[in-house]
């Protein structure tokens, strides 16, 4: 694990009110909207990357989601969610990873979300290992929804550097196990109304 990365995120969520922080929302509604266009049902197998202390996790709870993974690199951000779900959170598999460095089973997830993460990894082989790590942890014929600032979204986060991507340059990231099935865009406000152009790109990967 990236232990500068996970000390950031550490100070973050033990210094700051989840609904204080640049990303907030009170649900990720263009990820849900996403997530259902790719087939999400009770039976999807979903990890949400980054999912730290976001209500995503929640949503997909009322969804009747029997089979969530959050992972976060910060125990923290996850403590938040956890003490939010209160018993509901036994319901869901938590693990504290860098994802870079995650050791995911094969093929272990129909869906994977991640609205926090990718556009983090400045350091291509660091995007690379992400990469890896998702194209072998999703089903073949599975989805995955990313999300980040655009390319005229800001060129930081919390104090620090991001690569914002449009759908199409997250396609081209990923590479051919992965076409781009539908591209959204979102104007979010910060909890102190700065605007903040996301892109979001929903994949879908090859059968075999």
């Amino acid at each position: 694990m990236d232990q500068d990365s996970a000390a950031h995120w550490q100070t973050v969520y033990q210094s700051k009110d989840r609904a204080a922080v640049s990303w907030f929302r009170p649900h990720l509604d263009a990820s849900l909207a996403l997530l259902k266009r790719a087939g999400l049902n009770p039976d999807s197998r979903v990890i949400d990357v980054g999912g730290g202390a976001s209500t995503l996790v929640d949503d997909l709870l009322d969804l009747g989601v029997r089979h969530v993974t959050v992972l976060d690199i910060s125990a923290a951000a996850l403590d938040v969610a956890r003490q939010r779900l209160g018993a509901r959170a036994a319901k869901v598999d938590w693990l504290v990873a860098d994802v870079t460095r995650a050791q995911l089973a094969p093929q272990s997830y129909d869906l994977w979300h991640d609205r926090a993460t990718l556009h983090f990894l400045v350091n291509p082989a660091d995007a690379a290992r992400y990469v890896a790590t998702a194209t072998h942890a999703i089903a073949n014929g599975g989805h995955a929804v990313i999300g980040g600032f655009a390319t005229d979204g800001p060129e930081q986060c919390s104090r620090l550097p991001v690569v914002r991507r449009d759908a199409e340059d997250v396609v081209k990231l990923f590479g051919p196990a992965f076409s781009l099935i539908q591209s959204e865009r979102e104007l979010h406000a910060t909890p102190w109304g700065t605007p903040q152009a996301f892109a979001y790109a929903l994949l879908r990967k090859a059968k075999d």
